[in-house]
């Protein structure tokens, strides 16, 4: 091997282990690694951030402002009135959510797709009385489905679709990735209505506190106040008032510091804090009742003044406040709001709720006024589900949103202009409109994919120019040697899939996509199956929360642990590869 192969391939190998340990953003991963190559010769300085400038990260940046243009426009209230129905059946149900899920995943991005429907779902749960659990992994996975349907839908497939035009001349359309992508998101969704959603343990979100199973349940903090009623008693003497308000007082703090146990028999003094597990109103009611004060409160109005608002978030991958405490982010003080709660999958900590790391997938309780509440809920990144949290709905524009992004679609699916060209004209009017904000543009892109793929671009392109790409095709295809092209195909889509369950799906598509073409030209057939397989592949992440960030985000409200996703997601990884492989072969003849 060269020295060009040889430094590639240990750097990329870094890049994938730290990728896998997660404890490092996967954005200043890939930033990192491209200094490095540049560094080591093995990138040209003048060529170190071209991807910035590629067609395939515009194009993804303006998908997610168009998601949230449909979004401020109220889509998901033109499909409330027909998915919302807590009389059906539970397999209706998740049959109709996961339709409607996957058709709005293919005309936006499938993320923005399940945050729209995420509430409808756990609305209908709530007033069906089951739990949360049975259809929320379902929907995820739907809308991860559905993305597949179209060249928007998903990242990897604009990813491989620009990677086509660049080694063939010509990329894959609109509606190429159609045929295979509705094949997989028909028979997917019929296995998650039928078989899949039976095989999700039954997590429900309404269970006693002693069975921790309860993702309602928030632990949060109550300061003594002065001149309370509650000065002087012992902390049992709260329990009766902690049992009308369906609260669990989990101890004390004083001084900074937690007391051993629950601190049942400890007086309350002023200053101290109890700390409470209860779901959002339990928990305003019982400090209300017991006269006691949310941390930071005397910078608001009054736990009961009007001008607060008390909303749930979820905390997404990508947020701001992931690994960080409300201390580090000094969220009292620069935004006035403070963190009330935090709901982890049931699980109880030691730590105060102000010095406690937030992981991805927890679920927080935010209190300040509302103007506030809502903006740094976007400056920290998570996600409101409550409904009076969110922007303000058009409804007028709807219709008129619709029709701008269908023209802008038509004009580049009948080749008038190219698609990055037919997107940004559908921005630019929205902006006009003032469907979207200045401010939204900026906020609706996942800047920390969009550095990734802009990162990972260039390595690419070094690791296919320096040969490593032919030399891991020459040593799949020396392997295979006696099977069939089919297996070889089937096998580079479980090893992509694979990868894409711990890694990003768009840096597996990256560099899945030059080892596909190679393996291709290894065989001298036709590279078309190989780069819809790689693109199938990289969008399947079924098996862990981390693979793909729609199943990051239903992991707090669904209360799901890690070893959870496996159960429903490795059947329905087997069946992908079964339909897709001959479909691809249909479809795109070798």
């Amino acid at each position: 091997m060269t020295y060009e192969q040889i430094y590639l391939f240990t750097l990329l190998g870094f890049v994938f282990a730290f990728l896998i340990w997660g404890r490092v953003r996967y954005d200043l991963v890939a930033f990192a690694a491209l200094v490095i190559a540049v560094a080591g010769g093995v990138i040209a300085p003048e060529r170190a951030f071209e991807g910035f400038g590629h067609e395939a990260v515009i194009i993804i940046a303006l998908v997610l402002i168009v998601s949230r243009a449909m979004m401020n426009a109220g889509a998901v209230e033109l499909v409330a009135r027909f998915v919302l129905s807590a009389g059906r059946r539970l397999s209706a149900h998740i049959g109709i959510m996961s339709i409607v899920g996957a058709g709005l995943s293919a005309i936006i991005n499938n993320v923005a797709a399940l945050v729209m429907l995420m509430t409808l779902d756990i609305e209908a749960a709530e007033k069906a009385k089951r739990p949360i659990s049975q259809s929320l992994m379902p929907l995820s996975f739907a809308t991860i489905l559905g993305g597949m349907i179209t060249l928007i839908g998903t990242p990897p497939n604009i990813v491989i679709a620009q990677f086509r035009e660049r080694a063939l001349g010509e990329p894959f359309s609109m509606f190429d990735f159609s045929p295979v992508g509705l094949i997989c998101a028909l028979i997917g969704i019929a296995f998650v209505t039928t078989v899949g959603w039976r095989l999700i343990p039954q997590i429900d979100h309404r269970a006693s506190v002693g069975e921790g199973a309860d993702i309602g349940l928030f632990v949060a903090e109550a300061a003594v106040k002065e001149k309370s009623k509650s000065i002087g008693k012992a902390v049992g003497d709260l329990y009766p008032l902690g049992d009308e308000h369906d609260i669990t007082i989990l101890g004390v703090v004083r001084r900074g510091k937690r007391l051993p146990g629950f601190g049942a028999s400890e007086e309350i003094r002023k200053g101290d804090h109890l700390i409470l597990e209860g779901d959002p109103k339990s928990i305003e009611a019982f400090i209300g009742a017991a006269e006691l004060d949310a941390p930071g409160s005397e910078k608001h109005e009054g736990l009961r003044g009007r001008s607060l608002t008390l909303i749930e978030a979820i905390v997404p991958d990508n947020a701001r406040m992931v690994g960080r405490t409300a201390i580090d982010l000094r969220l009292l003080y620069r935004r006035g709001v403070t963190l009330l709660g935090v709901s982890r999958q049931g699980k109880r900590f030691r730590e105060r709720v102000r010095k406690l790391p937030i992981k991805p997938g927890d679920v927080v309780l935010l209190l300040g006024p509302e103007s506030r509440v809502n903006d740094a809920a976007e400056w920290l990144g998570v996600l409101p589900l409550a409904e009076r949290s969110h922007t303000v709905i058009q409804r007028g524009k709807a219709f008129f949103t619709i029709a701008v992004f269908a023209v802008a679609v038509s004009l580049s699916v009948m080749g008038f202009i190219p698609l990055a060209v037919a997107l940004a004209g559908a921005v630019a009017i929205y902006a006009l409109f003032n469907i979207v904000g200045a401010r939204e543009v900026y906020e609706s892109v996942e800047w920390p994919v969009i550095v990734l793929l802009a990162c990972l671009i260039p390595l690419g392109l070094a690791l296919e120019e320096s040969g490593g790409t032919a030399l891991i095709a020459e040593a799949i295809v020396a392997q295979t040697t006696a099977l069939p092209v089919w297996a070889i195909l089937a096998i580079l889509m479980i090893v992509t899939m694979t990868l894409s369950d711990f890694l990003n799906n768009v840096a597996t598509a990256l560099i899945a996509a030059p080892i596909g073409m190679s393996v291709a030209g290894a065989l001298d057939v036709s590279a078309d199956p190989f780069l819809m397989g790689v693109a199938v592949a990289a969008s399947c992440a079924f098996l862990t929360p981390i693979g793909h960030k729609n199943n990051t985000i239903i992991m707090g409200p669904g209360g799901y642990r890690f070893g959870d996703y496996w159960r429903m997601g490795l059947p329905l990884e087997i069946i992908i590869i079964l339909v897709s492989v001959p479909s691809i072969l249909f479809f795109w003849p070798l």
